[in-house]
């Protein structure tokens, strides 16, 4: 198989992005947030968190990278194929891959970017280059969550120390002259704007780690759902297709399709599923 070179090139933009972000971000709190809140007399551990979840996340980062997500391939397609049952609505029994020429496994797709079929797949992360699939769905969670809370950590820090700022200054109780010469008390407008002309760097580091926080939150969330009810996003998805095809086809009255997740098998074992290693699984299925 020939991964066609444009996909290559667009997924390792995304890798070098992500790592650009990351060291842009480290690198003004190395220089100038950790320098203040050292001479603030922050706590040390509290300081070096950030450094310690940097190691945690790129450790996930490098395994999301480099694991095997769970190719399907001529030597394990026959356990494989046994591994789930095909519920009849997203996954039908007797379709063959076009392109790896073999019957797809239930819960398997074929990525086009990676040009293999792939084992219980989730989606493909340009930010990782790489597929999540059964394999490495666990390094992928840890990857998410490490960076969520890496992102929190440095807004919280950087957010103590303008805040710390702010209350040794005594700003607040401060006023300020307008350009028509009237006197005004300090506002929050007033205050940011005084933290950027004074802080640039920093303040609009703090507006980019608060963004990502935010958004790195909401998706962690939706994974952690996706989890706890044994579904992939590639099966989130299909089945929203699935229901909106069967909406528009039946009939006014017979309108409520039902579909019952075959492979949700409650909250411990959908956990466990992901987080076991493939090996202990498979060895527990012989027994």
């Amino acid at each position: 198989h020939t991964v066609p070179l444009h996909h290559l090139t667009v997924n390792y933009l995304f890798v070098v992005l992500h790592i650009a972000l990351q060291a842009a971000v480290y690198a003004e709190y190395t220089w100038e947030v950790f320098v203040y809140c050292w001479e603030l007399e922050f706590h040390l551990v509290l300081l070096l968190l950030p450094y310690l979840l940097l190691l945690g996340n790129m450790g996930c980062f490098i395994l999301c990278s480099c694991a095997n997500p769970g190719i399907i391939t001529k030597s394990n397609h026959a356990s494989l194929m046994k591994t789930y049952a095909y519920d009849g609505a997203l996954f039908q029994e007797g379709i063959v891959c076009a392109t790896c020429n073999v019957e797809k496994p239930a819960r398997s797709k074929h990525c086009s970017f990676c040009d293999v079929c792939v084992h219980r797949f989730d989606h493909h992360c340009v930010w990782v280059n790489n597929c999540i699939g059964a394999f490495n769905a666990k390094y992928f969670f840890l990857y998410l969550f490490t960076l969520t809370v890496m992102a929190a950590t440095i807004a919280i820090i950087t957010a103590a120390f303008l805040i710390q700022v702010v209350l040794l200054s005594n700003m607040m109780h401060g006023s300020y002259i307008d350009d028509q010469g009237q006197e005004h008390a300090v506002e929050i407008f007033f205050l940011i704007q005084h933290l950027f002309l004074t802080f640039p760097r920093i303040v609009f580091m703090l507006g980019f780690v608060i963004l990502l926080t935010l958004i790195l939150g909401a998706y962690c969330c939706f994974n952690i759902y996706l989890a706890l009810t044994n579904q992939t996003f590639n099966e989130w998805y299909k089945f929203r297709r699935y229901r909106h095809s069967h909406h528009l086809t039946l009939q006014p009255c017979d309108r409520k399709v039902v579909y019952k997740n075959a492979y949700a098998k409650g909250v411990w074992m959908n956990l466990k599923e992901i987080f076991k290693s493939p090996a202990v699984l498979e060895r527990k299925k012989k027994k």
